[in-house]
């Protein structure tokens, strides 16, 4: 479900792309009549027709009918390639927007794969101070460090959340993380995340694990870190292709 493309045939009621155009395609289709589509959050839609969710088709392939409103044209100074990337930096796009991602925030990141690489990529170009980023693997850490993470923060197996969070607060000049992307859904790292997050601060689940896992829910309800979960996105193709196109 991560493709860009270049229109061929145009229905008879399209007046915002012509043929030639090269577009960045988001690839879940709402109803557009529910409340959530009126409502703005459409991503929630019931009845969303999303590419590669069955029983809807993928769209690996030569030809692919779509939604013109759902077709982004790509600015000059974009490639294709980097208009099928659109779908997974949207990703990075929401999940900052539901933290509150801003000037000034110190954000943890939670893994450092795709999903955990295109939010440092979006938390930085949305102003935050400093941003620490983990996981288990030092090759993925020095990718991160190229791709502008301020610290990277190798995670020690087996070793306890709280200690860990402590290594974060120390870090980050001792009170935490503002914000804290959670991009693994590993049971474990959700915990240090809350750990690791300040009084007052907001942690986003993006990784998606286990449907059930044991957490330290009073001690995050007692320092009001707000829990929030995202899904999908919704209207941040045109952002996402604004920060690349802007080579923020």
């Amino acid at each position: 479900h991560e493709a860009a493309g270049v229109v061929e045939k145009l229905g008879p009621n399209v007046k915002n792309l012509k043929v030639g155009d090269r577009v960045a395609i988001e690839p879940g289709v709402p109803c557009r009549m529910c409340g959530y589509c009126k409502e703005g959050t459409y991503n929630l839609c019931p009845d969303m027709q999303f590419c590669a969710t069955p029983p809807v088709h993928g769209n690996l392939a030569k030809y692919y009918v779509h939604a013109a409103d759902f077709c982004y044209k790509l600015p000059d100074n974009m490639t294709l390639e980097e208009g099928a990337l659109m779908e997974p930096l949207a990703v990075g796009v929401h999940a900052c927007q539901r933290a509150g991602v801003c000037l000034g925030k110190k954000v943890l990141i939670c893994g450092a794969g795709p999903i955990g690489l295109v939010n440092l990529l979006t938390a930085k170009a949305m102003g935050a101070s400093e941003v620490v980023i983990t996981d288990i693997m030092d090759n993925r850490l020095e990718v991160a460090k190229s791709l502008g993470a301020d610290h990277v923060y190798k995670v020690k197996m087996g070793a306890k959340a709280e200690d860990m969070a402590q290594d974060i607060k120390n870090i980050l000049g001792g009170t935490g993380a503002h914000v804290t992307i959670e991009c693994s859904g590993v049971e474990s790292s959700i915990r240090f995340g809350i750990f690791s997050t300040r009084s007052g601060g907001c942690l986003v689940l993006v990784g998606l694990g286990r449907p059930e896992v044991t957490l330290p829910i009073v001690n995050a309800a007692c320092r009001e870190v707000d829990i929030r979960g995202i899904f999908r996105y919704a209207n941040c193709y045109p952002k996402a292709i604004d920060l690349v196109a802007s080579g923020r």
